[in-house]
């Protein structure tokens, strides 16, 4: 069941984009005179269609191979390939005819909807939730770093204060872009000694290897002191006397100073008993408690002393600039990314994720909305990215050909650009079939 909710937030996320996308060129070359033959949801290869109706001099419809969509602008070469078109004499409401700036605001139309889109998402929703977040200050035991934290020299407890020299204020930033993506000094305190440990340029070929993950560089929970929280009713805690704010010191005499301490040795005595030590007030108490079957006892640790989450909540104007903050993060982290792959720091088949992994990790197999649109804002502003890449066949490649034409001031002929078409129509194509085919490499790892 999970898997179909993944697909069908995936298709309706990309569907919504896509059509808006391409909107953003239709209303433009619409606004310029141009004329507009063709709006699709979806490739209609071949012909093949779903779905089709045809309003004034516009087909508009549903194709059958879900890869994206388009519209046809007359007298322009584009995906549709239509090379008898443009053998034709030049007419005043094509493409081709109008002056070279007005042609790059309609190639720079669907970049510029995707872009407004995320930011009207990331602003709503920061209108409707606000922020929440657990303030670094309030982190009283310290950081939980996995595998890959502690190759680099974290340890349990640390205290994290501050990222290439600025001060830590959210317990967040210490698993986002600016630690991943950079090459990062972290300032630690241990104990009594304050610490510089660097975090390597490739740390992300780590954290996206096969059961690794965020979890695995730093825990996305702080640690907790052993003090118990709460007993659940009937469970063998309760029945052997234990009381909420007992702090649990040992198990079987083995030092507990953690939660995670206590929770990953528990579960090794299943079926049997474990004598907890227990410092009760001034008191320090020896209790026997039965583990069950699952490897529990019925407490819990989660308390609102040692974890104090904070939301701040915006007006609808105060909202817009962390919205926007918020879509900018995006559009630059894609850049970050896109030129650590370029220059060898990331392997590429860490770097990038097809729909598999799209719907899988960005939307999740629950659908709940708040995510959703997150998720979507989130695609609409890598979306924005990836068309302005100067890769033919994408808006950044004709946006480029356009900026050399107006330098020059003539235009490059059509040959040339139908090559040229071509040629990013084999790029996109190859790039397609890597990403599909290391969705599901990783799929079948996972």
């Amino acid at each position: 069941m999970s898997g179909l909710i993944m697909a069908a937030q995936l298709l309706l996320g990309l569907s919504i984009l896509v059509i808006l996308h391409e909107l953003g060129h239709f209303l433009a070359a619409r606004a310029f005179g141009i004329k507009v033959e063709k709006f699709y949801l979806f490739f209609d290869a071949w012909g093949v269609k779903l779905f089709s109706f045809k309003k004034g001099d516009c087909e508009y419809g549903i194709g059958w191979l879900p890869l994206g969509g388009y519209v046809k602008i007359a007298g322009m070469i584009d995906e549709s390939m239509d090379t008898e078109q443009m053998n034709q004499p030049a007419q005043p409401w094509e493409f081709r005819s109008k002056p070279a700036w007005q042609r790059l605001i309609v190639m720079l139309g669907g970049v510029i909807v995707n872009v407004v889109v995320g930011i009207l998402i990331f602003w709503m929703l920061t209108f409707k939730y606000g922020e929440t977040f657990i303030p670094n200050s309030s982190v009283q035991n310290g950081i939980n770093p996995g595998s890959i934290g502690k190759e680099i020299g974290l340890q349990k407890g640390d205290k994290v204060i501050a990222i290439n020299g600025n001060k830590v204020i959210r317990f967040d930033e210490l698993i986002s872009s600016k630690v991943l993506l950079g090459n990062t000094n972290l300032t630690v305190i241990r104990g009594e000694r304050t610490l510089d440990i660097k975090v390597p340029e490739n740390i992300l070929n780590r954290i996206s290897e096969p059961d690794m993950g965020i979890e695995s560089f730093i825990s996305r929970m702080p640690l907790l002191s052993t003090r118990i929280d709460s007993i659940v009713s009937g469970k063998a805690a309760e029945k052997a006397g234990l009381k909420k704010g007992d702090k649990i010191t040992s198990v079987n005499g083995i030092p507990m100073k953690y939660d995670v301490d206590f929770r990953s040795i528990v579960p090794k005595y299943k079926g049997k008993t474990v004598d907890l030590g227990i410092d009760r007030g001034t008191e320090k108490l020896s209790v026997k408690v039965p583990v069950d079957t699952s490897g529990t006892v019925g407490i819990g640790f989660i308390a609102t002393s040692q974890i104090k989450e904070e939301t701040i909540n915006y007006g609808l104007f105060a909202s817009l600039p962390i919205g926007a903050n918020q879509a900018w993060k995006v559009f630059s982290d894609n850049g970050k990314g896109i030129w650590k792959v370029l220059t060898g720091k990331i392997q590429a088949n860490k770097a990038f994720s097809g729909p598999v992994e799209i719907a899988r990790k960005v939307y999740g197999g629950e659908w709940v909305w708040s995510r959703f649109w997150a998720s979507t804002g989130f695609i609409s502003i890598a979306l924005a990215f990836m068309n302005l890449l100067p890769i033919p066949a994408l808006d950044g490649g004709h946006v480029v050909f356009l900026v050399v034409e107006m330098i020059k001031g003539k235009p490059l002929g059509d040959k040339f650009m139908e090559r040229a078409q071509m040629v990013g129509f084999v790029l996109l194509l190859s790039l397609m079939v890597f990403v599909l085919g290391n969705d599901i490499f990783k799929a079948i790892m996972h």
